[in-house]
């Protein structure tokens, strides 16, 4: 019987990226089919709202809506509205500044040197406090996006040229970014110094793309070059002439290590390994951790099957299907009742009894956020007969929220955070209860144990050393300023 918990949240138990940008220039006509092509590939990382921005070299022409890239730009006619050679496009889920069309990316403004469009995906810690002294100044915001205080910087630097006024923009911000940067003279795309946001740069012809993964250059047939690097500004004109800059200098990058546990498509390159290989590492590596005696491997689709792969191959136990999804459920499915809604999950997850029905099986997934879930998901097994219920998870428990561009709860709402290991197995109701190592998730993904003076990601999430100040929140913790916006909002 699936039950109502403390932790039930109606928008699901995943971490969720919120955003994805894709640019294209020199592209000739196809700059904003190509976009919109490559952001539909990108769609994973943000379903709540999409934008295109296209310049013909005289004009900036923009079409942004709600919902899905295919129930905006599927016809011949809504790309016929976004002329041009040049066009970046922006795919999102709202955390900082929260939903509704006036945030949806690219935001574009005119300046003094021009019109400048910006998609953005990543979020400054200290957005809040920027935003609040702006608008001290004068300055009038026209979203409560974080993305456009970066505008408003901009267009009051007093530096010359267009990048040095960017570049000066960018140091006054802390936190996570690549953005993808329209001007009339071009293009600009760049990375923020740790890495913490990913960023790739291909070429398709004579054209340049830009994407936070290579999934999307396989998709429109652009051939991948490298990813931009952290702290990396890369102008692009329309004569094809690339320059790299390294405004920042040099330093340590941190790489947001939950790319390779969920955040990316399993056909994507991140950090030059396969996402796939990477998680079915981690699979492996949970095995030889937390071994477990039974009868079936099952992984809660589709996020934990990679991982469930690789626990299977190392422990010998047979791989099954032992759970089907449905990929017919839309996020503003009608939901008849409250207890309809309750049962969420059923819409999304259904028990194969034939094959679960009285065996022991090892639940994989790739995380546990609030644990509603991951009860749901045992508590349907248990249902359908299966005698054992064991849960392995592919990756640390999450016990502290993001500030970087990831849709997290408030570390209240997160089970790790209020709980320790045998009270999440109560919670969630299984036999046993494992996570992987945070030394066994570096070595799955390529790396040496974790360095803890200098970690080689941002593994914030898991262990709570943030890369950067969170002036935001440490402003909101002492009641010392108004923001003008809430920290680490929830879609």
């Amino acid at each position: 019987m699936i039950t109502t918990h403390p932790f039930y949240d109606e928008h699901g138990d995943k971490l969720r990226e919120e955003c994805g940008v894709f640019g294209a220039i020199n592209a000739g006509d196809d700059a904003s089919a190509a976009t919109a092509l490559g952001l539909h590939a990108l769609q994973h990382r943000g379903q709540e709202a999409v934008g295109i921005t296209s310049f013909d070299g005289k004009h900036f022409f923009t079409r942004r809506g709600l919902g899905h890239v295919a129930e905006n730009f599927s016809s011949p006619e809504s790309i016929a509205e976004l002329p041009g050679h040049m066009a970046a496009g922006h795919v999102r889920y709202s955390t900082t500044g929260g939903a509704g069309l006036r945030n949806v990316q690219p935001l574009y403004a005119d300046l003094a040197t021009g019109g400048f469009a910006v998609a953005h995906n990543g979020n400054f810690s200290n957005a809040g406090a920027l935003r609040a002294e702006l608008v001290q100044k004068g300055a009038i915001f026209q979203s409560t996006s974080d993305t456009e205080v970066v505008i408003h910087l901009v267009a009051t630097s007093r530096y010359p040229t267009l990048r040095d006024r960017l570049v000066d923009a960018l140091r006054l911000v802390e936190g996570a970014y690549a953005l993808i940067v329209m001007t009339p003279e071009g293009m600009i795309a760049c990375r923020d110094p740790l890495g913490i946001r990913p960023l790739q740069m291909g070429r398709m012809g004579d054209a340049v793309v830009f994407a936070s993964e290579t999934v999307a250059f396989d998709v429109v047939g652009a051939q991948f070059e490298r990813q931009v690097e952290p702290g990396e500004l890369i102008e692009v004109d329309f004569e094809g002439k690339v320059k790299s800059f390294r405004p920042f200098g040099e330093s340590p990058s941190r790489p947001c290590i939950f790319e390779h546990v969920y955040f990316s498509r399993p056909d994507s390159v991140f950090d030059g390994r396969s996402i796939y290989e990477a998680r079915k590492a981690i699979g492996q590596q949970l095995a030889i951790e937390s071994p477990c005696e039974a009868d079936l491997v099952v992984p809660v689709p589709d996020s934990g099957v990679p991982a469930a792969i690789g626990y299977a191959q190392e422990s010998g136990i047979p791989f099954e299907l032992g759970i089907i999804r449905s990929h017919y459920v839309g996020r503003t499915f009608i939901q008849p009742s409250d207890g309809a809604r309750h049962a969420g999950v059923k819409r999304k997850h259904n028990a194969n009894r034939a094959m679960v029905e009285g065996k022991r099986i090892v639940l994989i997934d790739d995380s546990i956020v609030r644990g509603t879930t991951s009860l749901q998901i045992v508590e349907m097994m248990r249902d359908a007969g299966a005698k054992e219920v064991h849960f392995r998870v592919a990756s640390p428990p999450t016990a502290h929220s993001c500030f970087y561009g990831v849709d997290t709860p408030e570390r209240n709402k997160l089970l790790a955070a209020q709980m320790e290991l045998e009270p999440m197995r109560e919670y969630i109701k299984a036999d046993s209860l494992a996570f992987v190592s945070i030394d066994g998730l570096y070595r799955a993904v390529g790396e040496k144990p974790r360095v803890a003076k200098c970690p080689q990601f941002c593994d914030a999430c898991f262990t709570g050393d943030y890369p950067t100040s969170l002036t935001d929140l440490e402003m909101k913790e002492k009641g010392t300023a108004q923001l003008s916006f809430p920290v680490n909002k929830v879609a």
